[in-house]
């Protein structure tokens, strides 16, 4: 008997997902059963009567059946879905699995009637195209064996012809493999043809595929983004604990290009919002420690660090990555914020305190500096902490000569050598007041451990470093990145997204001694929120310039999601509590639609932000008077979906996350932006600051999978006019 190859489809885990959690438990045990042996008798193994004739139901329970892909050739068998008795037949009815003729790939293909799609040009408004298009003209202008290349299935190739217009396009897109869609829609977009076939399309010279060899077709590449071959009970348990974050589970070929080899040097990785940037740096941290593991010159000491900016981000990476990685892959990685990180690094006895303007004792020190400021040149008070902020503390300027000759590109107000000479005792004074206090600014902790690095005083274990959120990392700490490890093969892996800065200014990598040169990648499909969010979100940045991390820019033209839904709601109310009245009729309609035995708790799928800390406690009080549960994200450890409640989270602790509906209240005047961004007397200094607030707001935005509404009360937010 040869060797059962057993697999799991994602649409496997989102039926899952949906079932009663009091089910889930025997599902799981089915699941086990059924990969030590497919054919036991306890499963209730049947043949269906469906138009494909490789389609089998096995027993869950007395009323749930899950449905089972065992082809006449190989011991291979898929679990497709999971759903009540009639459901699952239902299902199964309506599908049918084939192998691709051209790209050799696994598809699962449904009927006409799935998901009830609507005939061409007769989208639902919420996806009308509002671009301008000849309807007479096809939209796809490609040829048959170009379009097999591409992944369309041969019984759709005379449809995808005769599309039209983009609404019709999305109106067959269910019918459509995953990998058929992207490519389609890149065409409808006017991406030349010889491009899109070189992305997404097989090569005219493959060898001929075997469409009925089933093993061979789930090592395809295309396969994989939807298929998985289990191959150890402990990679399976993890993948059914955690059925909403299954989509890490599986990826797309162009991100396990990036992923699965090894790179010459550096890499830069760029990508929108819900592209699976934090995704593929995980599987890379992940792919890396096999490596070391599997490495027998290896010394058994090498490790990976994974570093990002926040640390609750770094929390929620910890916590997947150990859903991801095996015991001993894990104690490979190691997983810090760049804070804690300078922090550690720099740590002695006696050593001062790294301080941020935030600190109280920062604050302090300031005002006494302030003290020695002259009358000459007449600046305003806000110009001397950003100044310090920007040119001082992030070049390490530390005496009078250092800042003459210091950059400051970027800054709104001119300086000649005399006023500069002015300026600069105050920043001297304040340096010695945090020296005095026994504190030091994080930026000089920073240099410190750049400088020990360079004097042999410290050293590392770390062969490799992953960078996620880079956009928010400032130059001073890409280049302590760049310090940490050698220049070698597979030494800096960086993703990050410039439209999601929220922190920070704009750093280039170049200058910071990392060099991506032709090793910068970008990723295109957003696989969290619908295409009608994505608009919404990318609109809130619309015409505003945004740098790729490394002196060129980035746009958002190439930008697309697959999925399609229903247009952001966005509504305005009189007062605070006219707003709360109406994000609790929502919240009440989502909860009691909410199955209360479903994989989550009631609410942790659901989330409402805002701005401010004080706003949320405001609108914790108020829901909690309109009977609304609620339970407050977590600042140190990632959520728990056990437990019951709406999310309650602030714009800046959502980054990460999300979920299937999001609630984003008091996007009011003086709220979005914050009051602190026109503090300023510089031009320059307040642009910077309202694209971080527009940023902000597009981050929470696209934290929605499902739907999302936007409310506002009083005077609404100039963000949303």
């Amino acid at each position: 008997m040869s060797e059962i190859t057993v697999a799991i489809s994602q649409e496997f885990l989102e039926a899952y997902a949906q079932i009663p959690r009091r089910k889930q438990g025997k599902v799981m045990n089915m699941v086990t059963k059924f990969r030590e042996n497919p054919r036991s008798p306890g499963l209730n193994y049947e043949t269906l009567t469906t138009p494909d004739p490789n389609l089998r139901s096995i027993r869950v329970d007395v009323e749930y059946r899950a449905i089972v892909l065992k082809p006449e050739q190989g011991n291979v068998y898929v679990l497709l879905w999971v759903d009540k008795h009639d459901e699952a037949y239902a299902w199964a009815s309506r599908h049918k699995i084939d192998i691709h003729p051209q790209t050799g790939s696994l598809q699962i293909l449904s009927s006409a009637t799935e998901k009830a799609a609507e005939e061409p040009g007769e989208a639902p408004a919420a996806q009308q195209e509002t671009l301008e298009v000849d309807e007479t003209t096809p939209l796809c202008q490609a040829r048959d064996h170009e379009l097999l290349r591409l992944g369309v299935p041969e019984s759709l190739i005379t449809d995808v012809q005769q599309v039209t217009t983009l609404s019709a396009l999305e109106a067959l897109a269910p019918r459509l493999p995953a990998e058929a869609q992207e490519a389609l829609m890149f065409l409808a977009q006017g991406e030349p043809l010889q491009e899109v076939l070189e992305t997404y399309g097989v090569s005219d010279t493959h060898d001929p595929v075997d469409r009925q060899d089933f093993a061979a077709a789930l090592q395809r590449p295309d396969s994989q983004r939807r298929f998985r071959v289990v191959e150890e009970e402990q990679e399976l348990e993890h993948m059914l604990q955690a059925p909403l974050s299954h989509w890490r589970v599986f990826l797309h070929p162009s991100q396990r290009q990036l992923v699965e080899r090894h790179w010459n040097g550096a890499v830069r990785v760029l990508g929108g919002a819900g592209t699976g940037k934090t995704v593929v740096a995980m599987h890379r941290a992940r792919w890396l420690a096999r490596r070391l593991i599997d490495d027998m010159a290896d010394d058994g000491l090498s490790r990976i660090l994974v570093t990002t900016f926040t640390r609750n981000l770094a929390t929620d990476i910890e916590h997947q990555l150990r859903e991801l990685c095996h015991d001993d892959e894990m104690a490979r990685i190691e997983v810090v914020n760049i804070n804690r990180l300078v922090s550690r690094l720099v740590a002695r006895d006696g050593a001062p305190r790294l301080v941020y303007p935030s600190d109280k004792g920062y604050q302090e020190a300031w005002k006494r500096a302030m003290q020695s400021r002259s009358s000459d040149p007449d600046l305003p008070t806000s110009f001397y902490e950003e100044e310090f902020q920007q040119v001082v503390l992030p070049q390490h300027v530390v005496t009078r000569q250092d800042y003459f000759r210091a950059s400051r590109a970027g800054r709104g107000v001119a300086l000649n050598r005399r006023q500069r000479a002015a300026i600069w005792p105050v920043f001297e004074e304040m340096r010695a007041q945090l020296s005095h206090a026994r504190l030091r600014p994080f930026e000089d902790g920073v240099f410190e451990a750049i400088d020990m690095i360079e004097n042999g005083d410290l050293t590392s274990d770390w062969s490799h470093v992953i960078v996620d959120e880079a956009q928010d990392f400032g130059a001073e700490t890409l280049k302590l990145l760049r310090h940490l490890v050698p220049e070698a093969r597979d030494d800096l892996f960086i993703v990050g997204d410039g439209h999601q800065r929220i922190y920070g200014r704009r750093a280039s990598l170049s200058k910071c001694g990392i060099n991506i040169r032709g090793r910068g990648k970008k990723l295109r499909i957003n696989y969290r929120t619908t295409e009608q969010t994505r608009r919404f979100a990318v609109a809130l940045l619309e015409g505003l310039a945004i740098d790729d991390l490394d002196e060129g820019s980035d746009g958002q033209q190439d930008y697309r999601s697959l999925l399609q839904g229903d247009m952001p709601e966005v509504t305005h109310y009189a007062d605070f509590e006219a707003e709360m009245d109406a994000l609790a009729e929502h919240l009440k309609a989502h909860l009691a639609a909410h199955d209360e035995e479903a994989v989550e708790s009631r609410g942790a799928d659901c989330c409402v932000t805002a701005r401010t800390q004080k706003l949320l406690g405001d609108i914790h009080q108020a829901l909690q008077a309109r009977d609304i549960p609620t339970r407050a994200v977590s600042r140190d450890k990632p959520d728990d979906p056990e437990q019951e409640g709406v999310r309650l989270a602030t714009l800046h602790r959502v980054k990460g996350l999300e979920f299937r509906e999001m609630h984003i209240a008091c996007v009011n005047d003086g709220v979005i932006p914050a009051k602190h961004t026109g503090r300023t007397e510089d031009p320059v200094e307040r642009r910077h600051r309202e694209l971080n607030e527009r940023a902000l707001l597009h981050v929470a935005a696209t934290r929605a999978i499902e739907r999302l509404f936007v409310s506002s009360s009083g005077t609404a937010s100039s963000f949303l006019s």
